[in-house]
Order: structure tokens, then sequence, then C-alpha cells
């Protein structure tokens, strides 16, 4: 490790400590995110699931930034694509619920919100797998289709308001990479039980636990976006 990784560590550390120590500051992000979700989401993602693609060049490359990278215009994308995510965890965490009854689970709300259980770890897994399965795919999808266009444009904040070539984008994409590493092998072997874990997780602390994935995220995306470019 070099002195700017043990500088980024030191920064990050410092700005997380007063949620941890102080009630105070832990119990405003709780109250502001419970009144203004979406903008606590936009916020969240925008700055660590960059943060974990910063990581993912410093894997790379060595460095946490570059010419044309575009951490700018990263971040405006996932506050966006971080809409998105708050709200699949809705959808998803409510929809599932009447599915289970459907497919005759008693009570499996009751269940999700009672003690530990396997039948709880169950519901819980149910929830994360729809989830996963099929919002993940488009999200990632759409994140490497931004990924490209902001490279394709020198990383600017200008560049990033252009047309997206669609079309152009996703038939230059490496899709063998984005199967076998993206959807393949991460969604059921970290999303999947990482998101179980989110919904076993008590409804506060399931916001700073997807909030902390978000870097996880980041970096897996990135490492996938360089297995693409070699």
């Amino acid at each position: 490790m070099r002195l700017k990784d043990f500088i980024t560590i030191a920064v990050v550390a410092i700005l997380l400590t007063p949620f941890f120590v102080s009630s105070d500051v832990y119990s405003f992000y709780k109250e502001f995110n419970a009144s203004h979700g979406m903008i606590t989401s936009f916020i969240k993602f925008a700055i660590l699931a960059t943060f974990g693609e910063t990581i993912g060049l410093r894997i790379r490359t060595g460095s946490y930034n570059q010419p044309g990278f575009g951490i700018i215009p990263r971040a405006i994308v996932w506050g966006f694509l971080g809409l998105t995510i708050n709200m699949s965890f809705i959808i998803f965490s409510k929809g599932t619920i009447p599915f289970l009854e459907y497919m005759g689970m008693q009570n499996p709300g009751a269940i999700l919100n009672g003690n530990l259980t396997a039948t709880k770890v169950l519901v819980a897994f149910c929830i994360s797998a729809t989830l996963n399965l099929i919002y993940a795919p488009v999200m990632m999808t759409l994140h490497k289709i931004t990924d490209i266009h902001i490279t394709n444009n020198g990383g600017t904040i200008a560049g990033l308001l252009k047309p997206i070539k669609m079309g152009n984008i996703m038939a230059s994409m490496n899709w063998k990479v984005q199967w076998d590493f993206i959807f393949k092998k991460t969604i059921p072997f970290f999303w999947i039980p990482a998101h179980t874990i989110t919904f076993l997780l008590p409804a506060d602390f399931r916001v700073l636990f997807a909030a902390v994935l978000g870097i996880a995220l980041g970096i897996l995306l990135a490492i996938g976006s360089l297995k693409s470019a070699k």
C-alpha cells in the first residue's frame, strides 16, 4: 500500500466515524432518509458507488483517477442509478410478499419482520433473488452503456450530456465478460447472498448496509469494465 492509499482510508474513516459514534448524527441521517429517501439514495450512490469505481481503477492502474475517467459524470450517473436501486428495493420487497402468499406461504410479511428463523432467511432470499434476477441485469447493462459513453466522450460533463448511441454501444459491448463475470458470477455468488443479509436486517440498518454495498457494486462493475477493455 502506498501513502495515497493510507490517506484515502483515513479520509473515509473520518467521514464515516460520526455515523457510528454520534447518536445525533445517526438520528439526523435516519430522519432525513425517512423523509427524503430518494434524495439520500442519489447522494449515497453518487458518492459510494463512484468511490468503488475509483478503487477498481486503482486496482487496475495504480491510480484513483486518470484523464478521461470522468469521476463527476460517473457520480451523476450513479446518482440516477441510485434512484432506480431505491425504487427496486421498494418494489421487490413489497411485491415478493404477496407472491409468496400466492404460492402458499403463510404470513411471509410477518415472518420477515419477526425473529431470525430459517423461514425468515427463505423470505429474504426470495426477495433478493427476484430483485437480482429481474432488475440487476438491466441496471448493470445500463451502467455499462453509460460507462462506455463517458469514456468515449473524454470523461467530461458536456460529453455525458451528448445523446447516447445505444445501438452502437450495445453492438460493441463485450457480452462474454458481461455474462461470464457480471451476470453469472457476481449475481448468484455475491449479490443474492449480500442482499439476503440486507433484507434480514432491521429496516433502519438496511439503508446503511445497502450504502456500503454501493462501494462493492462500483468495484465489481469497474472490474467488469476493465475486463472488457482487455
